[in-house]
This record gives C-alpha cells, structure tokens and sequence, in this order.
C-alpha cells in the first residue's frame, strides 16, 4: 500500500511537471534574476538562487509539494499506526519521499532540476547537519554530576538560562547543552513530557530572538545588512513571550509536582556535590560561535563546486565545525560521554529524516521565493500590515525553513517600501521608518519555529534525545494540538494584540 502512493505519486509529478515543453525549456534558458544585494525589486523572490532557476517557481504548481505533505504525515503518521517499521525504516521512507520528488522533478526540468537539488544539499543541508553535529558532539562531552533534583522553581531556572544564552551561543548551541542536564534532574518525575516540550518552546526558540547568534533567519538578516544590536528591538516581544511562557510552564509543573508527590520520593535522598566535568569543551563551543559569526562579516570570495556557488568563508566554516566536534572527540574521555548517556543515533536520525525534508521542500521554497509571480500570489499580496508579517512569515516558518521564508518576506517588505533602492540604502530605512515590519518578520520566523517539531533544527534533536531518556513525548500532530494550539498560539495573538 505505502509503495502504490509513492508510485502514483511519483506517476502524478512526472505527468504534470512535464507537461507543457514550453515550460521546461524556459526552467532551463531564462534569464538571470538581480541578485537581492543589488537592487531591491518588487514584492517577490528572495534573491537567493542561483542565476536563472529563479523562475522555476512561477512555473511549478502547489502540488508539487505532495511529496512534501508525504514526508510530514509520514513523521506525523507512521511512529503511531507502524511504530517498528518506522524505528528500522525511517531512513528508507525519507529516501523513498526524497526520490518521489527528486526523479519527476530532474524528468521535467532537467539540468535546473539538478542544479536545485544539488543547491540545497550543499548550501543548506551540509552546513545544517555540520552545524547540529558539531553542538551535539561537543555539548555531550560536557556532564554536570551530582545532584539536582528538579523542582519547579530549579527547573524554572534552568530554562531561564537555557533561554539567555540562546542569543549568544544559538538555539541549538543551548538546547544541546541544556536538555541532558534538564532530563537528569528530572528523571524522578512522572509527568516530563510537558517539560520537554515548554524547553523546546523557549531554549530551542524564543530564547534565540536577541542576536543574529541566535537563529539563522536573524543571521541572514545581518548578512544582508541589517545591524548586529538592531534585533535587541525585538526585545519586549521576546519578554512577553518568554514570560506568559514561564509563567504558564511554572503553573503546570508546580500542579504535577504536588499531585505526584515528587517532595516526597525526594525525602532521604542523599545530595551529591555538583560538578561539571568536560569544561574544557565550552572553548569548542566558543569555537563554533566564532566560526559561525567570521561566516558572515569576511569575504573571500567564492567557489563553484558542481555548479553551486557557496562562499570560501562558508567552506571554512564548515571545516572549523568540523574540527572543533573531533577536538571534542579526541580530548574528553569516553567514560565522561558514556556516564552522559550520549549515543549517536539522536544525531542519525535527524540527518535521515532531513534530507528527505530538505530535497522535497524544494518547490515549496521555490514557489515562495517567486513571490507575486509565483503559485501563493495570493498570499503574497495579501500581506500588508506589521501583523501580516508577522502571521504569514511565522505559520510558514512553522513547517518550512525559517531561513527563506525571512529571507522573502524581508524582501517583500523592501520591495513594497523602496523599490528600485539597492540594499545598502533600503535596508537602513527599513530599520528606521519601517522597524515594525522588520520586527515583525523577525519575530515571526523566530518565534513560530516553535510550533512543530520541524520548525527549527534543535526541536527534533531534542525530542529524540528526551525519547531515548525514557521520556514518552507527543506525536507530531499531538505537538501542535495539546502544546501549540493551546499555548503558542493565544501568547501569539497577545504579541500581535500588544505591538502589531
């Protein structure tokens, strides 16, 4: 049954996305879009692409993205209605979801086709997973011994702290040193999966909204000019959130713990001095900051490798993450890793699953980058007031990747205020007359990752090493439902009631 959806899909793709010659040979003999850097244009595409495949978004239609829907209600679907097939299997259905989109999509468009795929592998999906792998390699070498037992005012700390240094040293950064120390001091308690979830919410999010450090949309707004302090604006913003948040998570733990009578296995329990072992790897992680910030403030030019342009910068960047994860490696003892329950497969997981994300995200990506010309016109020009912003690019960036989807509405907005502007003149004035909007770009895309396991890179990360602790998270459509609609959404519409 799953292999004749795949079939029939693939069947559907090919037919349609070939259909149309016409078609095809513009995808592969258009013209060259201006790069975002140089001038601003009107309401649409982010500027990103490589030269000429811009316009394969206002080509493709929104079905494209089934192979997408497919990959989703897959992570959605199969871990509750074919739990084993799903633990041996996942990485055979991200592969299956991934070529079901990959084959139809290089039948149609050919040389374009490849270009994209190839494109997203090696400007996104590589860097992403060195990102991931590199925190999570280092941040597992770092153990906290001793005892602390998590009560609610200890765990309301912890995730206060979890939420400050994730504007320095990312979201993921934090979220991967966080979470093992977090599951430890809880894992006496019997309700942890509404804990897990609120860490996600606000280390794995909210808490990386106050610096380019903190998540990658903000980063990529940095590069392309805006300020390094500016995003201190969204500030308030931010404290809202994390407060309602807080206060909400505060609430509920204090409630479980005096129902499960958590004060009472903790009496007679001996206490054990804390102490962190492995600390020596916070210069690592110090590495992995510095790398990440050098990335976006040098220019050394670029190199083509198998047609994709990427910065020398970036290559080096990814090479020093590299290092710093084998530095870790070779320089904490095996014994500091093991007594931290650190195994590899969190990490595999995410990798597998990703790059069937990734490869078949691609038209949706596309179609969102080609913006008025594109499929969500509609949507597109739909999209005028501060909390317009702030709605479309946050429900977007819930399920896509918050990077473009910033990317496009920052352009949108430049184009709708100062068309025909280069960027080096439009972008000051955003920030200016038009901070708002900006604002509300920039908190959308940040803060909305939090509503599905998809929407930033630690989430998942996090939800599969609290499962391999032992703790029984929610599904994929039980995140969103019992967490996201019932907590994120009303903190979203005070934001939007307060400041757009």
């Amino acid at each position: 049954m799953r292999l004749s959806c795949w079939i029939v899909t693939f069947l559907l793709l090919t037919v349609a996305l070939a259909a149309g010659p016409a078609a095809s040979q513009a995808a592969q003999s258009g013209a060259p879009a201006p790069h975002s850097s140089q001038t601003v244009g009107g309401a649409g595409g982010a500027g990103t692409a490589e030269p000429g495949h811009d316009h394969l978004g206002e080509i493709l239609p929104l079905w494209s993205c089934i192979p997408f829907a497919g990959m989703l209600l897959s992570i959605a679907l199969f871990p509750l209605m074919a739990p084993g097939f799903w633990h041996h299997h996942f990485g055979k259905v991200s592969a299956a979801w991934a070529v079901a989109l990959a084959l139809p999509f290089w039948v149609a468009f050919r040389g374009a086709a490849v270009t994209e795929i190839l494109h997203i592998l090696l400007a996104d999906y590589v860097p992403f997973i060195i990102l991931l792998w590199s925190l999570y390699t280092i941040s597992g070498g770092i153990l906290l011994r001793g005892t602390l037992r998590g009560t609610p005012a200890v765990n309301l700390a912890m995730l206060g702290i979890g939420t400050l240094l994730a504007s320095w040293m990312g979201t993921t950064g934090a979220a991967m040193l966080m979470i093992r120390p977090f599951l430890r001091a809880n894992d006496y308690r019997e309700n942890r999966a509404f804990m897990v979830v609120f860490f996600i919410f606000l280390v794995a999010n909210v808490g990386g909204s106050l610096t380019p450090l903190g998540d990658p949309p903000l980063f990529l707004g940095f590069l392309h000019g805006v300020d390094f302090f500016w995003t201190f604006k969204i500030m308030p913003h931010m404290l809202v959130v994390a407060g309602l948040l807080l206060g909400i998570y505060f609430a509920m733990d204090t409630y479980h713990y005096r129902k499960e009578g958590a004060a009472r296995k903790m009496t007679g329990q001996g206490g054990v001095a804390l102490q962190l072992v492995g600390i020596h790897n916070f210069l690592f992680i110090g590495g992995v900051v510095g790398s990440v910030l050098m990335s976006g403030v040098v220019d050394w030019g670029e190199v083509n490798v198998l047609g994709v342009h990427r910065a020398v910068q970036d290559w080096v960047r990814d090479g020093l993450l590299i290092l710093m994860g084998i530095l870790s490696l070779a320089t904490t003892p095996i014994q500091v890793r093991e007594d931290n329950d650190f195994t590899w497969f969190p990490i595999v997981e995410v990798a597998y699953l990703f790059i069937g994300i990734f490869i078949t995200m691609i038209p949706c990506l596309l179609i969102l980058k080609a913006g008025a010309h594109g499929a969500l016109a509609f949507l597109i020009n739909g999209v005028q007031a501060p909390m317009h912003y702030f709605w479309v690019t946050g429900v977007l960036s819930s399920f896509l990747d918050n990077a473009p989807t910033y990317l496009t509405f920052f352009n949108t907005a430049l184009g709708s205020f100062y068309p025909g502007l280069v960027e080096a003149e439009a972008v000051p004035r955003l920030m200016t007359e038009n901070a708002a909007y900006l604002q509300a770009i920039s908190a959308g895309a940040v803060f909305f990752g939090a509503c599905s396991y998809i929407g930033n890179a630690p989430n998942f990360m996090v939800r599969s090493i609290a499962e391999e602790a032992g703790v029984s998270m929610p599904s994929f459509f039980g995140y969103m439902l019992k967490f996201s609609l019932l907590f994120l959404i009303p903190t979203f519409v005070v934001v939007t009631l307060v400041f757009f």
